[in-house]
């Protein structure tokens, strides 16, 4: 197979790099064969080793850079080489702006064959650092003492990390504190080797508003030594706590989250604001990790969604009810669907302390609940859509078209996702207006996209 290819594994070969991959890395070609390089940056001439080939692909070590881009930096982070958890550090903030415009521009032209489709650049941060409100945090030991820190790329070694520059300050407080209260009282960390030991991850929330904390203590069994202490110590250490939760994970996986979860101290939630909507925030809640983008990212959201007050929105994928009490304050009536209960429980009390009452929630599939609604006659005006990054089912999409809402609005966190279901609405009569770039993720390959589709005029 190799004798065909242009290159050769153990190869050092001269190349410019043209692109970047959707995970960071830098795209060199040779006689139109493409080698995947970390650390690459486009327009970059360096030298490469050639460390795998396949049939249509290969990839690279970078060995020297001969010409560098003006958009290189060196990363602010120690570990980050290591780490893995950031990907574009060496990139100014500048240059991960550009590079997520082009990626969702490519991405909507080659997937979704949109060549005509207005993308604004990318609604980035003042301060794309500390972003982060949310830390999950595996737990390791080192002489005779635990550690927290992140997974070494592509292994199950921990790094031991003091801070991490994405999250809130807070956060790396907090999980320094727990872990140090943790080891102090003889808690274990979990082996999972041998699947042993006590402490497997500390979390922690942060609301950045109200300058609530939650800690959650996820544990191999439901024993922690010295529970009373570690509880009266956290109190007494962590200055805003306002709940300690303890989720108990006794099997032998990668997940993080076991099934039991229950309340050690305080209340079962914390509370945070995006915009001037309170949230509810439990353990197990899905809440956006960085709540100052959220709001730029909903507040395009609504704006796209055009609403006058007398319209109908269904919210497919609603979560907690994030983006459906935005438009709740807009709309005539909103119902929103999410597949996860829980997360149903949290939009209707999150409603209810907002004092929202035109907004509905259901739990299912939203492409089993949103057909089951329109042959009851529920249509909508608008329709909002913020699936998962597998983008959203077929069978939804076909309900869409024929429901036939005047607007709907993508919002999404996957380009090739919504590339491809934007080409099914297209062919099945909308026209993509707008897509609206989100830097959720400062560092970091992850780009959000809100797009604005209308209904084209039929004959």
């Amino acid at each position: 197979m190799s004798k065909t290819l242009p290159v050769q594994k153990n190869d050092y070969i001269d190349v410019v790099f043209e692109d970047l991959t959707h995970d960071g890395a830098g795209v060199a070609k040779v006689d139109g064969y493409p080698l995947f390089v970390p650390n690459g940056l486009p327009g970059e001439k360096a030298k490469i080793k050639v460390i795998k080939v396949n049939k249509g692909y290969g990839f690279g070590k970078l060995i020297e850079t001969y010409e560098e881009s003006p958009y290189r930096v060196k990363a602010t982070c120690p570990i980050y080489k290591e780490c893995g958890g950031c990907q574009l550090q060496h990139l100014s903030y500048e240059g991960q702006l550009k590079a997520k415009e082009k990626q969702v521009k490519d991405v909507l032209e080659r997937i979704g064959k949109l060549e005509n489709v207005k993308v604004h650049p990318v609604l980035g941060m003042k301060e794309p650092w500390r972003y982060r409100n949310k830390a999950q945090v595996p737990v390791g030991e080192q002489e005779g003492g635990l550690i927290g820190g992140f997974y070494q790329q592509r292994s199950h070694q921990i790094i031991n990390m003091k801070e991490c520059i994405i999250q809130q300050e807070k956060n790396d407080e907090v999980v320094q504190a727990v872990i140090e209260i943790c080891s102090r009282y003889g808690v274990r960390a979990y082996d999972e080797g041998r699947h042993k030991g006590d402490l497997r991850h500390v979390m922690t929330r942060y609301g950045l508003v109200t300058g609530e904390v939650m800690v959650v203590l996820i544990s191999r069994t439901n024993d922690l030594p010295h529970k009373k202490k570690l509880i009266e110590e956290i109190i007494s250490r962590v200055p805003g706590i306002k709940s300690i939760v303890q989720n108990v994970n006794p099997k032998k996986t990668n997940v993080i989250f076991g099934d039991e979860t229950k309340v050690l101290w305080g209340e079962e939630v914390i509370y945070d604001f995006i915009g001037d909507i309170k949230f509810a925030i439990s353990a197990r809640s899905f809440y956006q990790v960085n709540p100052e983008q959220t709001k730029v990212l909903y507040e395009k959201a609504l704006e796209y969604a055009d609403l006058s007050g007398e319209e109908k929105v269904i919210d497919a994928y609603c979560g907690i009810g994030t983006i459906s009490l935005f438009l709740a304050k807009k709309a005539k009536k909103v119902f929103g669907v999410e597949i996860v209960p829980e997360a149903i429980e949290d939009a209707k009390r999150n409603a209810e302390l907002n004092g929202i009452t035109n907004a509905v929630f259901a739990a299912g599939e939203a492409e089993a609940v949103i057909p089951k609604w329109y042959e009851k006659g529920n249509s909508a005006d608008v329709l909002v859509v913020d699936p998962p990054r597998k983008g959203c089912d077929e069978a939804l999409l076909k309900t869409i078209i024929e429901m036939k809402p005047k607007r709907v609005v993508y919002v999404s966190c996957n380009p090739g996702t919504l590339a491809r279901d934007l080409r099914i609405l297209e062919d099945g009569g909308y026209k993509t207006v707008e897509v609206q770039p989100v830097d959720m993720f400062p560092q970091t390959t992850h780009v959000e996209s809100v797009a604005l589709l209308t209904r084209k005029i039929q004959n």
